[in-house]
């Protein structure tokens, strides 16, 4: 798990490696264990490391194979790395490190664009292949690494995080409207390729795109889920205990794989919910030892409990856990509050994003890998949109969810932006026709495909990512692991949304946790003072929505601001989110990120 920027210079000057200086210093909380830059004419590299597989010095990267001709960056963690290596030391080649780092040279080297097709895990990295005089990048199939990019007619910059790009200077830095519809409509997810700047670009997951020296580009995904029922007699279950069995075995595997795959203790983060605990049991009974857990609690809300230690203590003590609890005053989420807007590579409304940086401070402290349970609602149907969706009879399929899941309505959005933002309704648009691919024999099989490779990207998986990375701390998803999720998606959505969701790993569950974990209604990382907007932090918004900055700014009408300022806990969208927070928290980050401002 690392940081990797770099540089092609389209205009025949070589790369600038002062700017290539700049923009690994927002990296470096990504990777504190080492750092190093590489150029070769018009190409310059950057990498910040975090050592998790092959501690040596030989992993270090950037990665140079002179013979082959061939320079890597490179972030994330291949899980199937040792079985890659054998097959290409069968094709001839010699290895001069351990880790999976060398496994992607050679394997660009073999097979070329589709060496990304054969690679297990999560990853973005960038190849410059000398020969050819080409730059290659590629992310993984659901996006759990970060891969930006910006572009003018001299160069093409790539980079971890925005910040890194914002620190290589010259970015068109005015707000796209069409990532500002989808901002304020889907909670804060702004599908790739966009971002809420005009000039930063985030590859695709399961893309990869190849940068000429003249400048063409290609690019290609080289994946795609498959939402329908497989045919009797193809191998596929036929039953709901068969379909339990074949999840069970794939999830167990892809949590092992997680386990083995490093050379560092892995601990769990320990929310309380059925993912993170079943994710503790099944790694119990792969014979993990002396497992860390984490959890954190914050202080309670006359509507909302602010802790699920209650969940959570029995599920440590059952599987014998070095467990670590961490409550967290509101006073220190308010003052903490502006580092957690810093670690943002893009804006985020969930409110349990500053919940994950305070969570990772911690457990940074004793552990550099946990494993994470993001991603098991989405796979698996346990949000409560998603029976709402299955059963509503009227309208399209964009309309179902426009009803169950839009944080505002176009109409409303048009209330909220001023004249210079107006515009159609984009995210209706967007959303359309991603549900009419094919690939998908019903509705909610065609929600739950859009959720978990477009939506999630963005809430939750970039908000892990850029949380617990701001402490060099790396989260691995097992749930997420691709052959899982392509069982669960060939999976009858009945199957999944029975029991009010998730029905097949409550089957899993039952008898490794207590009843209560497994039965108890559907929780949320819980940040009440960022829900329920009154006191100190009504105070904190208000000052920011009243700041010049954000008058100068002119996005927001003011008759909008008051009305939400004047009763934050009347105004809620239809998942829950304080529509509040989302205003303020988009025009902090712009004063952060684009103004400078440390306010």
């Amino acid at each position: 798990m690392c940081g990797i920027c770099g540089e092609l210079r389209l205009d025949g000057a070589p790369a600038d490696l002062t700017a290539i200086g700049r923009m690994l210093g927002p990296l470096l909380p990504r990777g504190p264990d080492h750092g190093g830059s590489y150029s070769d004419g018009p190409l310059g590299f950057g990498h910040r490391r975090l050592s998790i597989i092959d501690l040596s010095v030989r992993a270090n990267q950037p990665m140079v194979d002179q013979g082959l001709g061939l320079a890597l960056v490179f972030n994330g963690s291949i899980y199937n790395y040792p079985e890659l290596r054998r097959e290409l030391i069968g094709l001839g080649y010699q290895f001069f490190s351990d880790g999976d780092t060398e496994v992607i040279v050679k394997a660009w080297h073999a097979w070329g664009e589709d060496c990304v097709a054969r690679l297990h895990g999560m990853f973005a990295f960038a190849v410059w292949d000398a020969n050819r005089k080409c730059l290659f990048l590629a992310r993984d199939r659901f996006g759990v690494k970060p891969l930006y990019w910006t572009e003018d007619a001299r160069r093409i910059r790539f980079a971890s995080n925005t910040q890194s790009l914002l620190a290589g200077g010259g970015v068109d830095t005015s707000i796209d409207p069409v990532a500002l519809h989808n901002l304020f409509t889907l909670h804060a997810v702004v599908p790739a390729p966009r971002t809420i700047l005009n000039g930063v670009r985030k590859l695709a997951p399961a893309h990869w795109l190849r940068i000429d020296a003249d400048g063409r580009r290609t690019e290609r995904a080289y994946w795609q889920l498959d939402a329908t029922r497989p045919q009797a007699g193809t191998g596929w279950p036929e039953s709901d205990q068969e379909w339990v069995e074949l999840i069970h075995a794939r999830l167990r595997r892809a949590v092992q794989k997680r386990l083995e795959i490093a050379d560092v203790p892995v601990g769990v983060l320990l929310s309380g919910g059925l993912d993170s605990s079943l994710l503790v049991a099944l790694l119990a009974e792969n014979g993990a030892k002396d497992l860390h857990t984490f959890s954190v609690g914050f202080e309670d809300t006359p509507e909302e409990a602010g802790s699920e230690f209650e969940y959570s203590d029995p599920v440590a003590a059952r599987y014998e856990t070095r467990h670590h609890r961490f409550r967290v005053p509101n006073s220190q989420v308010l003052r903490r509050l502006p580092e957690a807007v810093d670690a943002m590579a893009e804006p985020m409304f969930g409110q349990d994003a500053v919940a994950f940086y305070l969570l990772a401070e911690q457990v940074s402290r004793d552990i550099k890998v946990v494993q994470s349970g993001q991603g098991a609602d989405e796979v698996f149907g346990g949000y409560f949109w998603y029976p709402r969706i299955a059963a509503d009879t009227e309208g399209s399929p964009a309309e179902k969810l426009r009803r169950h899941y839009f944080d505002r309505d176009h109409d409303e959005y048009l209330e909220l932006v001023t004249d210079a933002y107006a515009g159609p309704d984009h995210t209706g648009a967007y959303v359309a026709d991603r549900l009419a691919e094919p690939l998908a024999d019903e509705v909610i099989d065609a929600v739950l495909r859009l959720d978990v490779t477009t939506l999630i990207v963005d809430d939750p998986v970039k908000r892990v990512d850029n949380m617990t990375m701001a402490w060099g701390l790396e989260a691995r998803v097992p749930f997420l692991d691709h052959q899982l999720v392509e069982a669960a998606a060939r999976c009858p959505p009945a199957l999944k949304l029975r029991d009010e969701g998730k029905w097949p790993l409550k089957a899993i569950a039952r008898g490794r946790l207590p009843d209560a974990v497994i039965d108890r209604p559907k929780g949320y990382f819980p940040m009440p003072a960022l829900k329920y907007v009154r006191g100190e932090f009504l105070d904190f918004m208000r000052a920011i929505l009243d700041s010049d900055a954000c008058r100068q700014r002119g996005l927001y009408r003011r008759d909008y601001v008051e009305r939400l300022l004047a009763a934050p806990d009347q105004h809620h969208t239809r998942i829950q989110g304080s529509k509040l927070w989302h205003l303020a928290l988009l025009e902090y980050w712009l004063q952060r990120q684009v103004d400078g401002r440390c306010n």
